[in-house]
């Protein structure tokens, strides 16, 4: 499932998500190494056209991590300070490396450094954690084909 597609199906969720990616440049990119062990690395995500991007410099670790193994998991920068003003997100799936006539149109709007690995995304977790009322600690998940859970403790 893309972005657009769960953006449909959860619309409130995948604004608040977009907004918390959008309040910085830089976010936190898991991924795994060769051994199988996580490596995090910063990173730059791009909502555009319906889709989530990842872009890379070439030949980075974490670009031949997602070649090697698709999954990842992204989380949104939660800012200075520790209010973590719109909650914290972070964004699980598999991201595909495109190249061709996509990557082209890619480039021709964004101009990123080349060259460069574009990868798209293909979600599989998305969760929404914050504080509500200074009382309660809130978690949403959502995954593909279920409905939105909640989660609410004091």
């Amino acid at each position: 499932m893309n972005w657009a597609a769960f953006a449909s199906a959860e619309p409130g969720l995948a604004r608040l998500a977009e907004e918390r990616f959008g309040a910085f440049r830089h976010h936190v990119l898991a991924t795994l190494r060769k051994d199988g062990s996580p490596r995090t690395s910063g990173l730059e995500a791009d909502f555009r056209g319906g889709e989530l991007w990842l872009g890379m410099m070439a030949d980075s670790l974490k670009a031949l991590d997602l070649r090697r193994d698709p999954r990842f998991s992204l989380q949104a920068n939660p800012g200075e300070g520790t209010d973590m003003g719109g909650g914290d997100v972070r964004i699980s799936g598999r991201a595909y490396e495109v190249g061709g006539e996509r990557k082209f149109g890619y480039a021709k709007e964004v101009e990123p450094p080349e060259p460069f690995h574009l990868f798209r995304t293909e979600l599989t977790e998305v969760v929404r954690t914050c504080v509500e009322d200074e009382k309660y600690l809130v978690v949403q998940v959502w995954k593909p084909g279920t409905p939105l859970r909640t989660l609410k403790r004091a």
